[in-house]
């Protein structure tokens, strides 16, 4: 009964978090609908169906919302269990998947951001060595492997796999190398990988597009903490 309600996606096209949850959508295979929300004027459905954080993404499945992207991933794999298999068979596996995913969304994301919001100088070559330590440590889970998940895109590839996108574009805009074949071998690897597959491609925001976006956040994001350090 579950699988034949409607399903509907609240999201902006900039958001990694909602790119999350369309590509597990299109892995499997399941039809939505698309609703995009304006952000700075949120709607009354995004507040009603996300009272808690007032955030996209939010699914809306036969009526029933839920929110916050990792959960709305596991939820999917689960509803449609006969379609394409995100998270692995093995529970010793998943415990893994979802660990090195929580540890992505608390460390590796808090310690990118820095370079993209600082402007450059003394202080961006200690923000790139700390993004490298986190993500070289993310990067173990690669270790023998062609995708996070295998020889196919998995649970943890979808969480990460905007990494794939968004940093090459905070890389041009701070000036900076963060994901090297140098430094992290693995990770350039699987870069071109994840953005070979078809679907992972044509989830992931434009590039020029995302590019003009984020040049023009990360210019306002330094003349704010540029016109506080002046106060």
């Amino acid at each position: 009964m579950a699988e034949r309600g409607r399903v509907k996606v609240l999201g902006m096209w900039a958001s990694p978090f909602v790119a999350r949850v369309e590509m597990a959508l299109r892995l499997k295979g399941v039809p939505y609908e698309y609703v995009s929300e304006d952000l700075g004027n949120k709607s009354e459905a995004l507040l009603r169906y996300n009272p808690v954080y007032k955030k996209v993404p939010v699914l809306v499945h036969d009526g029933k919302p839920m929110a916050e992207s990792a959960v709305i991933v596991e939820y999917i794999d689960e509803v449609w269990k006969d379609g394409y298999p995100i998270m692995p068979a093995d529970p010793y596996e998943r415990a893994q998947a979802r660990f090195w995913a929580r540890y992505a969304d608390e460390k590796c994301n808090a310690a990118i951001y820095p370079v993209f919001s600082t402007a450059s100088g003394e202080a961006q070559p200690k923000l790139v060595h700390e993004a490298q330590q986190c993500l070289k440590t993310l990067q173990t889970a690669l270790e023998g492997k062609k995708f996070f998940g295998g020889d196919t895109v998995g649970y943890l590839d979808i969480i990460v796999g905007w990494y794939a996108r968004w940093v090459p574009i905070i890389e041009e805009l701070s000036g900076t190398s963060i994901v090297t074949e140098e430094e992290l071998p693995l990770m350039k690897e699987w870069f071109d990988r994840i953005l070979a597959v078809d679907v992972v491609r044509e989830t992931l925001p434009p590039r020029d597009k995302l590019l003009a976006l984020n040049k023009i956040r990360r210019e306002q994001l330094i003349s704010r903490a540029s016109g506080v350090e002046r106060q």
